[in-house]
């Protein structure tokens, strides 16, 4: 009943999440400062500095931009960054591979970046994810500073300029306000860049004389809408990330940051990555070598098992509420049936989609929110292929060697869980 009624007025601040106008949107919020990673600059010796997020921040941009000045600023200190960013996904994996990827490294600062990749989700979901990945960074070490920093693609914008948080921003900022996170809100120069008509959004920089002239004094932000150009956009990241840093290196004196009460009770704190060797793998699957194609992947998935007969199989029971398999797409994968608590699901999940041309990172969940307890899980290699053809949005990369597309293969290498396997 806590947690409804605090969700029901969570709802209620997101849809009011507003200002009279665009210029009394905060371009950062303090809150508790970074005390404790200015610190530590400040006195020299190793800092390590982690950027959690999606592709932007695995761009070359106000990443590398702020882990420029931050080494510039205080040449006495030894940095060390953790690039945790892996495109096209969300908070709902990063707080499964938070631990693995980042807080194992030790960070003394981390930044949280996925506004725009959970742009679609629910505030419910945002809040269970990012609260996890707060009180997991805490529970590991409480002297670690974070920073929620909020990037913006086209579909935001107008929110913004009507003096709105978008929605995932919102939700995030509920959980920055409780937990006393800062919070830098990159969007909003854009936004009132926007709003000035001094925006191009989408476009190619301008190399002529004839068009720079076009462009005139409008800032051409991105390609396609929402990876900023490095030049640009990422620029007035970093620039508005500097204006922040100058307020947070003295907000608040160094102090451990503990684990109040949860914002949500379902929160996922205890999500975690298991490797997938602890599941039952059916005769079929083989572990990929070290100097296999898709060796690339294994800085994130240390182990990625192979298989590719329909009826392949992965069984694994666990104690807990979600479950779901980090693994891969690619333009050679298949389709996996889901059977969970003996109830066969009615459709098969593809790890083909779209953008497959070319391999990348994924996830899904076979089990989800479940009632804790004890949970069954039995995934297969579906006999029938999508249609490939269809699907893919790239029909000329298809057509120019559609044997590549044609096969049923499954990369997986870690289950996603919120409970506890049962071996």
């Amino acid at each position: 009943m806590i947690h409804l009624v605090r969700f029901a007025l969570a709802l209620v601040s997101i849809a009011s999440a507003s200002a009279a106008s665009l210029e009394e949107l905060p371009e950062h919020v303090l809150r508790g400062g970074l005390p404790n990673v200015f610190s530590k600059l400040q006195k020299g010796g190793e800092v390590h500095v982690a950027y959690l997020g999606g592709s932007i921040t695995a761009q070359p941009g106000y990443r590398v931009k702020t882990f420029g000045w931050f080494g510039k600023e205080h040449p006495q200190a030894k940095l060390v960054e953790i690039n945790a960013a892996i495109g096209g996904t969300g908070s709902d994996l990063g707080v499964f591979r938070v631990g693995q990827d980042v807080l194992a490294h030790k960070p003394d600062l981390m930044f949280v970046e996925f506004a725009v990749n959970d742009g679609g989700a629910a505030p419910e979901q945002i809040h269970r994810c990012m609260e996890g990945i707060v009180r997991q960074t805490w529970r590991a070490n409480p002297e670690t500073d974070i920073c929620f920093v909020y990037t913006i693609a086209n579909t935001m914008i107008d929110e913004w300029k009507a003096g709105k948080l978008p929605r995932s921003v919102a939700a995030m900022e509920q959980l920055a306000d409780h937990y006393q996170i800062p919070s830098i809100h990159f969007g909003l120069p854009i936004a009132k860049l926007a709003a000035a008509d001094r925006l191009i959004i989408d476009k190619p920089l301008p190399k002529t004389d004839e068009e720079k002239k076009a462009v005139g004094d409008k800032v051409v932000f991105a390609p396609d809408k929402v990876h900023p150009h490095v030049e640009t956009g990422h620029q007035i990241y970093f620039e508005t990330a500097v204006r922040a840093f100058e307020k947070l290196r003295t907000g608040g004196k160094p102090a451990l940051h503990g684990l109040k009460a949860a914002f949500v009770a379902d929160n996922l704190e205890h999500a975690k990555l298991v490797p997938l060797s602890r599941a039952k793998l059916g005769a079929g699957w083989n572990k990929l070598p070290a100097d296999h194609k898709l060796k690339g992947f294994f800085n994130r998935l240390p182990e990625i098992w192979q298989a590719n007969e329909p009826g392949d199989s992965i069984d694994f029971k666990f104690r807990g509420t979600s479950a779901g398999i980090y693994d891969l797409l690619g333009p050679d994968c298949g389709q996996v049936k889901v059977t969970l608590d003996g109830r066969a699901a009615d459709k098969p999940t593809s790890r083909f989609d779209s953008y497959c041309t070319y391999h990348r990172l994924g996830s899904f969940f076979p089990a989800r929110n479940l009632p804790d307890g004890e949970h069954t899980v039995h995934l297969e290699i579906h006999p029938d292929q999508a249609d490939k053809a269809k699907i893919i949005t790239d029909k000329k990369a298809y057509a120019a060697d559609p044997k590549r597309f044609d096969d049923r293969q499954w990369y997986a290498g870690a289950l996603m869980l919120v409970g506890d396997l049962v071996e």
